[in-house]
């Protein structure tokens, strides 16, 4: 088998020899992208598709415990509508892809292809919002959009992408300040408990936050090759697009007020993080939680007489503890092996003959290679304890390779230093000042990824100019 594995992955460039080439190796011959002819676009495959559909709902179960309801906005947006928040057409115009014509007959007015929804949000919300009774308003949509890249690749940076983007309308700041603090939880328990990934919660300094928001939260992921990957945000929007588009309210007392607004959204790109946060040189690598296929039957021998068939039996059983296939086909035991390991499906079960008549199956782990014999009269429970125990590890694993590389900085000497001979995040203070945050960028290809909730104080200097530091940030080279 050893052999048969070497074979079947040789096409797949080893991450530690060209970590990009690594991933695109992956996302193609896991099958879960093809290329399209819109340059950077991507066909998702049912098995890509599968699992977006996972990480979806499991997300918008979340989102409508929290009291969320789904709807559904315009795919264009007049210009003269976008332009009326001045920050926010100024930090996505370089993004936006424009429609001039519609058939043959020249538009009077341009439509963009919307890469973010505010603008339509806001103008429905002036029409029904009148009272401090219709608040809060709590809307979610799951939807595509258009954000015209000039640098692609599948899943983590393309032209069109999917996601949800949440707007919300309150009464108050500090119900909008409640409400992006508890959006952004719930995408950390998305990225922790269901994809095993471990992230950093903080908040985006001014360069970095969203266009047209007060203040923007993110969670930040670290990957693999120690790149790091904003991995979702939260935005408090204060009363701007309140002001530009007039959504008011009348309030308890009687007084006309401006509401306060929450945006919030997680995308497709969160598949990327996954692959590159789990993944190794056999290929994908997919948390049990997530995975469109979490036990795979491969029969041994299934030419002889009842192996099939007992198979298929086996997998009618275990529908009830697990989401289960069976590869049934006339190709060999290796390349199946091979083929379920490249995609990354979480356990492997094999039976044969000799299996039947011990009663009894193979259970083999993705994530650690792992095979254990397990008598079918336990084998449901122990599948359960299997998946859960794999959810765990990874969960772990990731952990400990962020830790392992994330360093500390004391001086623009050590920070420097850290970025020419490692890659990861470094812990820094920073002063607060504009200035600082560009010349580490410009010095380093460094950008601020937050300043994390919980602060330390590894020092009293900031890390570039050496004056009073205000906060500690994370630093890291990013996607």
């Amino acid at each position: 088998m050893a052999e048969v594995g070497k074979e079947f992955v040789k096409d797949i460039t080893a991450m530690d020899v060209d970590f990009a080439q690594w991933y695109t190796d992956v996302v193609t011959k896991a099958d879960l992208i093809d290329y399209s002819s819109v340059r950077g676009s991507m066909i998702i495959r049912p098995y890509g598709y599968a699992l977006w559909e996972n990480i979806k709902n499991e997300l918008d179960g979340r989102i409508k415990e929290t009291g969320h309801e789904n709807v559904y906005m315009p795919l264009f947006i007049p210009e003269s509508l976008l332009q009326k928040e001045k920050d926010h057409i100024e930090g996505f115009a370089p993004e936006v892809a424009w429609v001039t014509h519609g058939g043959e007959e020249e538009l009077a007015e341009r439509w963009c292809v919307r890469p973010t929804s505010e603008v339509l949000f806001c103008e429905h919300y002036k029409n029904i919002i009148h009272s401090y009774r219709d608040l809060p308003k709590l809307y979610n949509q799951w939807a595509n959009v258009v954000r015209w890249e000039k640098t692609t690749r599948p899943f983590l940076r393309t032209l069109e992408f999917l996601w949800q983007e949440g707007h919300t309308c309150h009464a108050t700041d500090e119900e909008a300040h409640e409400e992006t603090v508890r959006m952004l939880d719930v995408y950390a328990d998305v990225c922790e408990n269901v994809l095993a990934i471990p992230v950093v919660k903080g908040q985006k300094t001014d360069k970095e936050k969203f266009a047209g928001a007060k203040y923007t939260y993110t969670i930040e992921s670290l990957m693999h090759d120690g790149k790091a990957l904003q991995s979702g945000t939260s935005h408090h929007l204060g009363d701007g697009f309140a002001k530009a588009f007039g959504i008011q309210f009348t309030d308890k007392d009687g007084r006309l007020q401006h509401v306060q607004q929450t945006s919030w959204g997680f995308t497709t790109r969160i598949i990327g993080a996954m692959i590159m946060v789990h993944g190794d040189d056999r290929g994908l690598v997919i948390p049990p939680k997530a995975a469109p296929t979490q036990v795979m039957i491969v029969p041994i021998a299934q030419h002889k007489e009842g192996v099939l068939d007992y198979a298929y039996e086996l997998k009618k059983t275990l529908a009830r503890v697990a989401r289960v296939d069976i590869d049934g086909s006339d190709k060999k035991p290796g390349w199946k092996f091979n083929e379920y390991e490249m995609k990354g499906v979480p356990l492997r079960l094999e039976v044969g003959p000799k299996d039947i008549e011990n009663k009894q199956v193979v259970l083999v782990r993705r994530d650690t290679g792992e095979k254990t014999i397990v008598l079918t009269d336990h084998l449901e429970e122990k599948i359960t304890e299997i998946l859960k125990d794999i959810q765990s590890n990874l969960f772990e694993k990731a952990k400990d390779l962020r830790e392992e590389k994330t360093y500390v900085a004391q001086n623009f000497r050590e920070l420097k230093e850290i970025f020419v001979e490692k890659t990861g995040f470094v812990k820094a203070m920073w002063c607060g000042d504009r200035s600082c945050e560009d010349q580490i960028k410009e010095e380093t290809g460094a950008t601020s990824r937050c300043m994390p909730f919980n602060q330390e104080a590894i020092s009293t200097e900031c890390v570039c100019c050496g004056k009073a530091a205000k906060k500690l940030v994370y630093w890291a080279k990013a996607y």
